[in-house]
């Protein structure tokens, strides 16, 4: 039963007591498996553009610019690094006060590689009157270690991803915001102005907004754009209760029930109030050194090519179909659109009667659309693209993490492990409709997609609950393409020692 304090609680987030309600219930039911029809492949969901095609859609891209659309860079940035560090943490804490794992060796041998090498060696001198070399000389390897992770030395340990010093250059080191804000004026910037928002963690967003406004200035003349950049947080209305393993509400000691961010996919909502015609979408960790994006803005440009193609080709047939002055012939060809481009089959399609054809076909065309680059799979963690079935009875592309995989289904597993590609998150999103009206994004999400994952709090077990991602379950009922991208346009940090990769030195 819910408390008077409880729905105080609630109404002060903005979260209806139902919501509430079909939450508790959801850990009791848990979230069904996907029904899959196998692993997405070249020739069979994948896209692999020829060079001519390259250049054709990178031409197709940039005329497209040229018209003066609304492009916006949309980056997920709200999470604090602390996981980027968990190895140094656990040094810090350790026994013994030399580097003993290899992850700590790696570290302390190649210390001057770091972006963060000067700013922590000055650090360090201010604070202990001996720089890097003098204080690891000494065998006090921990004084170098806190520097960089405590609130009175560098506060890496708790700083966002974006605020962190990634690449060096001549001029000075760079954060993944700032090279954020390099890409955004290399291929997303319509009519002199590039669009870049972030969504920010609250406890960040004053100091992120502060490092922007103190480097934004020096991007737009280099580059010769006038920037908007803009900011969100994850609303409180999407976070989710926390219950006990009996699927009762977890409640804080002063009885306060206890709430969770909702994951990734809290962040549709986000992406439902930027106004635009098209938007990228890419993870704050992914980006390089300014020697490798040539490629990178390349295969941005490519997949942004093959998303305004699709969609000029889909809008002309939705006028068709509104026009009411269509031949059986001409419903065929869209089918085959529908099924062939836009990857989206039926199995019982040749049974519907024209009048029915219409409808479905209209369904289908007229809603968000997305082309995703996907790489070849090397390893690293990552959805991966699969035909799977919709509540509708029709299989279409989707992003699948390992978790809404029924790992019992020995033919399943066998397509997870064979798949030959992920997605890096690597998405341009076309987010209005043919008549340039806006979609409502939530509608689209399909909300038995989410997870159930155990955590704990102060040593008590907790299950917890994410919402459907952001690339996978919330964007569930849009029309998905992949194309395969060179690998090379996915770098990500994960932790500190990604950082020593060739392509981010």
């Amino acid at each position: 039963m819910l408390t008077e304090k409880d729905l105080k609680q609630l109404a002060a987030k903005g979260i209806p007591a139902e919501k509430l309600e079909q939450q508790l219930n959801e850990f009791k039911t848990g979230f069904p498996f996907l029904k899959l029809e196998g692993p997405a492949a070249i020739g069979n969901g994948i896209l692999a553009p020829t060079a001519d095609e390259v250049k054709k859609y990178v031409k197709v891209w940039n005329d497209y610019k040229a018209e003066g659309k609304k492009i916006v860079k949309f980056v997920p940035a709200s999470g604090a690094a602390s996981r980027m560090f968990k190895d140094m943490f656990a040094f810090v804490d350790a026994e013994y006060d030399t580097p003993t794992t290899d992850f700590e060796k790696k570290y302390f041998d190649n210390i001057e590689k770091f972006a963060f090498y000067d700013a922590l060696d000055a650090l360090l001198k201010q604070k202990k009157g001996k720089g890097i070399k003098a204080l690891i000389a000494e065998g006090d390897y921990k004084s170098v270690a806190k520097g960089m992770l405590d609130a009175d030395g560098l506060n890496y340990g708790q700083l966002p991803k974006g605020m962190l010093l990634f690449h060096k250059y001549e001029d000075g080191a760079r954060t993944p915001m700032e090279e954020h804000l390099v890409e955004g004026a290399l291929y997303a910037a319509s009519a002199g102005e590039a669009n870049v928002h972030f969504t920010v963690s609250h406890e960040h967003m004053g100091f992120f907004k502060q490092k922007v406004a103190e480097k934004a200035a020096g991007y737009e003349k280099k580059f010769g754009v006038k920037y908007d950049i803009t900011f969100s947080e994850q609303k409180p209305s999407t976070d989710t209760v926390a219950a006990n393993p009996d699927n009762t509400p977890f409640r804080n000691s002063d009885g306060s029930l206890l709430f969770r961010p909702g994951g990734h996919g809290a962040l549709i909502e986000n992406l439902n109030e930027i106004s635009a015609d098209v938007i990228f979408v890419k993870n704050i960790d992914n980006v390089v050194p300014d020697r490798l994006k040539p490629e990178t803005v390349e295969w941005k440009q490519v997949i942004a090519g093959v998303l305004v193609t699709l969609q000029k080709k889909a809008f002309e047939y939705l006028e068709l179909l509104d026009s009411g002055k269509y031949t059986h012939e001409q419903l065929v060809e869209i089918a085959r659109f529908v099924k062939r481009e836009l990857c989206c089959v039926k199995a019982d399609l040749k049974e519907l009667e024209d009048a029915e054809l219409v409808i479905y076909l209209r369904k289908k065309l007229n809603r968000p659309m997305r082309v995703a680059g996907v790489v070849k799979n090397v390893g690293e963690p990552g959805g991966g693209p699969f035909l799977a079935y919709n509540q509708d009875g029709t299989y279409s592309l989707q992003i699948l993490e390992s978790s809404q995989i029924d790992k019992n289904n020995e033919t399943y597993m066998k397509y997870f492990t064979e798949g030959t590609h992920f997605n890096p998150v690597d998405l341009v999103c076309a987010v209005k409709d043919y008549k340039g009206n806006a979609f409502n994004l939530p509608d689209y999400v399909d909300r038995t997609t989410g997870f159930i994952s155990s955590k704990s709090k102060n040593g008590k077990e907790l299950k917890a609950l994410e919402l459907p991602g952001l690339w996978n379950g919330a964007m569930s009922d849009w029309n998905t393409v992949f194309v395969e991208v060179p690998l090379g346009t996915f770098n990500p940090v994960k932790t500190v020692n990604d950082l020593l990769r060739e392509q981010h030195q």
